[in-house]
């Protein structure tokens, strides 16, 4: 009896100790189930707060230029984008690009390259990061043909809104930046090496022209006999610009280049035509002509080369690599005189006396009539 009496009660204590100890899990179960509703509440909100802060500032916002500098940090790219309202957090900015692996699916670490971009706040943040990161920068493809002078390049880069037509002008004659440059003229007229250029937008006029003239020491040095020149001889470099405005065919540069080298050894006039298109258009400023006159031959000025001798005081345009090639190398022969014979084809006839010289171009003329 005793020990049906004491089994009873041992289950009787069993049965409360279960029941503290369900309490007990019920209370902490009920506890993490609050925290963990807390948790998924506030991660659903910090993912929408988020993902409304990756949107665009203005959907019918303007792109601008933005320059970041060499050796800024992301956190300081994301504090000017948010300056110039063209993100919404600089922030999110800098937690999406230190971990770029949860929303851009990249590994991590992203580089931003410094350069010019073009960045619109109709772009959301991943996008603007996408570009910064792939380097993606904003360029001006421009074009400057062979034998353009300072002037017509200036409008070139005004047109394209690379820098102002006055300022690169300026820019072009600024002394000490010449010098630096190695150059020791009035003007860089026949340095700015005729290329295809990617400049920035809103470039400084001083930027374009250091680099151009970079350029052309650059492109001296890759022709043959000039591989480690630091300059070239400034009366070569006038030759060759009187020999770009000339030649139409390029094997007959290094000719052209030595009838005018065989001209001055002798002591006669270049008789170059291409003197006195410069002098009408460039310095009376008037259109260019169809046909030289005999009238137009006797202008009075140090660049007419029918009535001086010698070069010219200064480059008439910015020669190429053709010309500048032919006149570090001009091809020897007994030739004096040369005359266009074929328009179509732009091939020149070379004579070694006058009388040979005027029956080619008399030839010529005969045919163009005929």
């Amino acid at each position: 009896m005793k020990s049906e009496q004491k089994k009873s009660e041992n289950q009787k204590k069993a049965k409360k100790k279960r029941g503290k100890r369900g309490g007990v899990a019920s209370f902490f179960g009920t506890l993490l189930a609050l925290v963990l509703v807390a948790a998924l509440a506030s991660a659903a909100f910090c993912a929408f707060s988020v993902r409304d802060l990756l949107k665009p500032v203005d959907t019918e916002g303007k792109s601008e230029y933005v320059t970041i500098p060499q050796g800024m940090s992301v956190r300081e790219i994301g504090e000017l984008l948010e300056e110039k309202a063209l993100i919404q957090s600089s922030k999110v900015f800098y937690y999406v690009a230190r971990f770029p692996q949860v929303l851009l699916r990249r590994n991590p670490p992203l580089v931003f390259q410094s350069g010019v971009y073009e960045i619109s706040p109709a772009m959301d943040t991943l996008e603007i990061i996408g570009i910064l990161a792939d380097g993606k920068q904003a360029f001006i493809k421009t074009s400057i043909p062979e034998g353009l002078t300072i002037g017509k390049i200036a409008k070139i880069l005004d047109r394209m809104e690379v820098c102002g037509e006055q300022e690169f002008i300026r820019a072009t004659r600024d002394e000490e930046m010449l010098k630096a440059l190695g150059i020791d003229a009035e003007n860089c007229e026949g340095y700015l090496f005729p290329d295809t250029y990617f400049f920035y937008p809103n470039m400084t006029a001083e930027e374009v022209v250091a680099k151009m003239i970079d350029n052309f020491f650059l492109n001296l040095n890759k022709i043959e006999g000039q591989e480690k020149a630091k300059s070239i001889d400034y009366g070569t470099l006038v030759l060759a610009s009187i020999v770009e405005r000339e030649f139409r065919v390029d094997e007959e540069a290094p000719l052209i280049a030595g009838v005018f080298k065989n001209r001055l050894e002798v002591g006669m006039r270049l008789e170059s035509c291409a003197t006195v298109e410069y002098i009408i258009t460039e310095i009376q400023k008037k259109a260019h002509p169809e046909v030289i006159t005999y009238k137009d031959l006797w202008i009075q000025s140090p660049f007419n080369t029918y009535r001086n001798e010698g070069l010219p005081p200064r480059p008439i345009c910015n020669p190429g690599r053709t010309a500048l090639a032919a006149a570090l190398n001009p091809e020897e022969s007994g030739y004096l005189y040369f005359t266009l014979t074929d328009a179509h084809e732009g091939r020149h006839t070379f004579s070694e006396t006058l009388d040979e010289h005027t029956k080619a171009t008399t030839e010529f003329r005969t045919k163009r009539a005929n």
